[in-house]
């Protein structure tokens, strides 16, 4: 289980390593700075022209980190293993990443868990999609 950190104070009610990366799919939008494509060109020795061409895309005037083709949901995070469904850029993740889900509780994490014991299947994973209204 996640720890409390000095912001919330409160003991998180999720565990991310054991989620299969809700935040990283279902969200075709992730916003970055300058800062995280900074940190990101550090992180795979690019220069940030570099690291921005490579990785992130423009979306209504917004930066934004490219997707790939995820076999679970049909499109996530480029820095997400399919395979383990982790970050493989976990220290070098943009703001956004760094804050979410900023409550003591993950919708998505309790929704997991929540099917897992109606399904009583450890396995089951329940398939969401986000859709904004215009």
């Amino acid at each position: 289980m996640a720890v409390a950190t000095s912001e919330n104070k409160k003991p998180l009610a999720y565990d991310c390593d054991k989620c299969i990366a809700y935040c990283c799919s279902v969200y075709e939008r992730v916003q970055v700075t300058q800062r995280d494509v900074l940190r990101i060109a550090r992180h795979f020795r690019l220069t940030p022209e570099a690291a921005k061409q490579r990785f992130t895309k423009k979306f209504e005037g917004e930066t934004i980190l490219r997707r790939k083709f995820d076999p679970l949901f049909g499109r996530s995070c480029t820095f997400l293993d399919k395979q383990t469904r982790k970050c493989t850029i976990y220290d070098a993740r943009p703001q956004t990443c760094r804050i979410f889900p900023e409550a003591p509780r993950c919708a998505y994490f309790d929704l997991l868990e929540f099917e897992r014991e109606q399904q009583q299947d450890p396995d089951v994973i329940p398939i969401v999609k986000v859709t904004f209204k215009d």
